[in-house]
């Protein structure tokens, strides 16, 4: 579909569009896997394995490195332990993307809702917007356990978007990878992939309604 004439609301994904959080997480799951006597992950596998959310990235790490976790109980423990370790330092190597807070904030003092759905758990999510500048202009933060589904589900979007009293054809979800472009076409709402971050298909793969390099270019490709 054609973005919005005049959009009301964007929401925007996290890892991989605002932020690049790889160093970050990839560091959490090392330690944990070091305790466990595995090697650690390359930035390569990390950056494949983000974006389907802290039980996928621990599955996918556990099975890179070994064998699998044995029981669904014992991978839901390494996956609690694995936030833990990435909640006690969200942020040390995690930057945001040039002109990402900037952006946001030109969003909002344009008067469009802004709101980030994110595949990251909720508080890790709040944790890294709070400290790297973005939570002042947020709406909304809708993490992949806020609700009883993720993305590619398009009703973590509808549902963020309900967040916000905003409308799917009124909004425009931007984000790195074809889970974000699935979840917009899904619910209806524009869709504006950027060119970085941690896609797993070739971007010419994945289907959007405009594509942009930076997002310093979102407020134009919007009328602002």
């Amino acid at each position: 579909m054609p973005l919005p004439t005049k959009a009301a609301a964007v929401v925007f994904d996290l890892d991989g569009t605002l932020i690049d959080s790889a160093d970050d997480l990839g560091a959490a799951a090392n330690r944990l896997l070091a305790a466990e006597g595995r090697r650690p992950l390359s930035p390569q596998e990390v950056r494949r394995f983000i974006g389907d959310g802290s039980r996928v990235f621990v599955e996918r790490a556990w099975a890179a490195t070994g064998t699998p976790a044995d029981t669904p109980a014992a991978l839901e423990a390494l996956v609690v332990r694995f936030i833990a370790e990435y909640q006690s330092d969200v942020a040390g190597h995690t930057v945001a993307y040039p002109g990402a807070v900037e952006t946001v904030a030109a969003l909002k003092a344009a008067g469009i809702a802004v709101a980030v759905c994110t595949n990251k758990p909720q508080r890790p999510a709040e944790l890294v917007l709070e400290a790297l500048g973005f939570a002042p202009y947020l709406d909304a933060v809708a993490g992949g356990d806020r609700f009883a589904h993720r993305k590619p589900d398009p009703r973590h979007l509808l549902d963020t978007l309900a967040l916000l009293d905003a409308a799917p054809r009124d909004a425009v979800m931007v984000g790195d990878n074809e889970h974000d472009m699935a979840v917009a076409h899904g619910a209806g709402t524009g869709a504006v992939l950027v060119s970085y971050g941690y896609a797993r298909l070739p971007l010419a793969d994945i289907k959007a309604d405009a594509r942009i390099d930076r997002l310093a270019e979102l407020p134009g490709i919007l009328g602002l």
